[in-house]
């Protein structure tokens, strides 16, 4: 009975609470689904039937990013549960690095994403449940500017993540130290 506990107890030490676990799976579902949709609709012509969807969908999972990522952040400050970096050394280094870019990544993606939908001037709604104010003057050149950098930022988003799930692979795989499966579903 006594070892059932400590390995209990030695596993809730070796993962991430639920509540940090979704907001991470949620924040990398979102991430490809914002970028796989942008990619479309800037990559096919306007008049196609899917294109206004397309770009709706965009922006009303954009608000929903926004918010997971407000959510997320909050978690982390007030009750997530923060586990030692796996690696020393370099690579511990590495690790914390890679982690504070996505975070600002992330949080500079959703701050352009809401400028550029006010600098263009155009409808901002929430699945067409709710719309968001304009508080900024549209500008279609500062649009432009923003555009640009929302999406610089989506793809560093994207490199910088690939190398994070390509570390956790090789985690998993290669050292087998059970860095992945910290935040699996159903481990805690």
């Amino acid at each position: 009975m006594a070892i059932a506990s400590m390995q209990s107890s030695e596993n809730n030490l070796s993962s991430y609470d639920p509540v940090t676990i979704v907001f991470h799976w949620l924040t990398a579902v979102l991430v490809v689904l914002l970028f796989g949709s942008a990619w479309i609709w800037n990559n096919t012509p306007r008049d196609w039937h899917w294109h206004q969807p397309l770009e709706a969908g965009h922006v009303s999972f954009g608000i929903l990013f926004a918010a997971v990522l407000i959510g997320r952040v909050a978690w982390r400050w007030l009750g997530g549960r923060r586990l030692a970096v796996a690696a020393k050394g370099r690579a511990g280094w590495a690790s914390r690095a890679v982690h504070l870019a996505l975070y600002l990544l992330l949080a500079l993606q959703a701050v352009l994403g809401f400028g550029l939908r006010w600098l263009q001037g155009e409808a901002f709604s929430f699945f067409g449940l709710f719309s968001i104010p304009d508080p900024l003057t549209p500008d279609r050149a500062l649009a432009q500017s923003f555009e640009g950098l929302h999406n610089y930022v989506g793809w560093a988003i994207v490199i910088v993540a690939g190398g994070h799930a390509v570390a956790a692979l090789i985690h998993h795989y290669g050292a087998r130290d059970g860095v992945l499966r910290r935040m699996i579903p159903g481990r805690v």
